[in-house]
């Protein structure tokens, strides 16, 4: 098991070591569905291993955005179970190092990738997101996907993502934003329940980015879409009941229902919503 002294960060990976969509969740799903996992390919895996608000389709959107080709050397930045690192590299023929904080997905991101024999083109990279691992202007094009919510030292984040890409290069990601403040109940259950202190109005990113030499290309609003995408989650992970109890004890459901609930009611309220922001690395 994995451990860390700093709160939000031991946080964090308790709240992924324990999240319903884990490795063992994706296996079983996969064997419900008669697929055998010796034959297993990238185009099957892909229904199942998306931990992220939309599938493929919304991957394939980011990729659009960001102008990935095959050529480039993508840095997924907070990666999770390598889902969309694998299917960039399976549809466009890039490669894709994924980088995580969270030793359990990095070790089963592998795992998968080397199920449906991309490992070629894909690895995984454990380590800090406001600390990488990486040479300055290593990559072509950095994504990440609902994942800097957890993150709330936002500076260090941006300054690290500006860092590692190339000049020239593209950041391009999905994630949760303030519409309308919050109560201080309101921040706190958010703070504790999914470990996302301190979110940003979407125009904290804009100054961020800007402040480190980034010109923003393209902003989207999502709100409307994860709206409806996270209701439908909820009920998606309600439907994991039987698995999520069995690998983690009923009160673990209860608590993560309880936690996820309120955080869904948050975006039906029109006070949580979600951007796409596509920056480029100025020269």
């Amino acid at each position: 098991e994995q451990h860390v002294s700093d709160p939000q960060k031991s946080g964090v990976i308790h709240y992924y070591d324990t999240h319903p969509i884990n490795e063992d969740e994706i296996l079983s799903r996969l064997k419900a569905q008669g697929i055998a996992l010796e034959t297993l390919t990238e185009d099957a895996l892909k229904d199942f291993d998306q931990d992220h608000y939309g599938g493929i389709d919304v991957v394939d959107v980011l990729a659009e955005r960001a102008g990935i080709r095959a050529e480039h050397h993508v840095l997924d930045v907070c990666s999770g179970m390598g889902g969309p690192a694998r299917w960039l590299a399976h549809r466009i023929g890039c490669r894709v190092t994924g980088l995580d904080f969270t030793l359990s997905r990095v070790e089963a991101a592998r795992r998968l990738t080397t199920l449906v024999k991309l490992d070629d083109k894909v690895d995984f990279v454990h380590g800090d997101a406001t600390a990488m691992p990486f040479a300055a202007a290593s990559f072509d094009i950095l994504i990440s996907q609902e994942a800097w919510l957890h993150i709330p030292t936002k500076p260090a984040l941006i300054a690290e993502c500006a860092r590692v890409v190339k000049p020239g290069g593209i950041i391009a990601f999905t994630d949760t934003v303030i519409l309308e403040p919050l109560s201080a109940e309101d921040e706190a259950r958010v703070a504790r329940g999914m470990h996302a202190p301190a979110l940003p109005p979407v125009e904290r990113y804009f100054e961020l980015l800007r402040a480190n030499n980034c010109q923003l290309e393209q902003h989207d609003d999502l709100s409307a879409q994860w709206r409806d995408t996270l209701v439908q989650r909820l009920a998606m992970y309600r439907s994991l009941r039987e698995l999520t109890v069995a690998k983690f004890g009923l009160a673990h459901f209860e608590d993560w229902d309880h936690i996820y609930s309120h955080y869904v009611g948050l975006f039906v309220a029109g006070k949580l919503g979600g951007a796409r922001i596509v920056a480029r690395r100025l020269p």
